[in-house]
């Protein structure tokens, strides 16, 4: 089922090096979520069954056919032809009439809002949080933040505490994606850029459980949400495959223990 330009409940957000970000509306919009549904193949449907609340429901049918939308525009297909599969640690990758296709997304959404990022080769995360004050917010900086971090976070007071939370909290959350281990990287074993911590946009890190791979980050926050981006600058720079991430990361825990 085609959608309409005037009806999209996606735009475009942002170009952040080689990766292009789209913002998905996620608000409850009954036209929007048929249209949505109506794009789904038989595998997402039954997926989109299986939750249990409706507000998550909505999620995933609007992002995931936002995310249909900008991969057949990106590779020119019909939306009939694309499929997904799921590779280690189940992130998913694109099937073009059922070949994969060497294009790179990743998928976030926080609350009424979902970012997509696209970029044509390497690794890619992106997250996107929404900005709530919590009860837990001690017990989260304690178990999910390196000993800077929490400095910074101990000097800053009111809503630039709870703003530089969420920055910290997304940027962490896009490299742990863009790494694509899932959740056997703990985000306490590494720290956000020192120069975002400061109050940079953007700058180049490199985890010190791997210091070969060079990774770009972006703080894509505004008003309404905390977001940030990261990315290789490209398969040509990397020699890493997932086996060498995953015993890389296995070796630092078994001398660690």
């Amino acid at each position: 089922m085609p959608v309409r330009a005037t009806d999209c409940w996606w735009k475009p957000y942002g170009r952040f090096g080689a990766a292009t970000v789209t913002h998905v509306d996620l608000a409850p919009h009954a036209a929007r979520e048929a249209s949505a549904f109506a794009m789904l193949d038989p595998c997402e449907r039954k997926r989109w069954r299986k939750f249990i609340h409706l507000g998550a429901r909505r999620r995933f049918a609007l992002c995931r056919a936002a995310l249909r939308a900008i991969l057949c525009d990106h590779l020119g297909c019909h939306n009939e032809q694309l499929a997904f599969g799921q590779a280690i640690h189940e992130k998913p990758y694109a099937l073009l009439d059922g070949e994969h296709v060497p294009v790179s997304f990743n998928v976030s959404h926080g609350g009424s809002h979902g970012l997509i990022a696209l970029a044509p080769d390497g690794r890619l995360g992106v997250d996107v949080e929404e900005r709530t004050e919590r009860r837990d917010f001690d017990r989260l900086i304690d178990a999910a933040f390196g000993a800077n971090e929490q400095r910074a976070l101990t000097r800053a007071n009111g809503p630039r505490r709870i703003h530089l939370f969420f920055k910290l909290w997304t940027i962490k959350e896009a490299l742990i994606k863009a790494l694509g281990t899932g959740l056997s990287f703990d985000p306490a074993d590494f720290e956000a850029p020192a120069a975002m911590r400061l109050g940079a946009s953007s700058a180049t890190y490199r985890f010190p459980q791997l210091p070969t791979m060079e990774w770009r980050v972006d703080d894509l926050g505004c008003d309404e949400f905390a977001a940030a981006v990261a990315q290789e600058p490209g398969p040509r720079f990397s020699t890493l495959t997932d086996a060498d991430i995953d015993r890389a990361l296995a070796h630092r825990e078994d001398r660690e223990e």
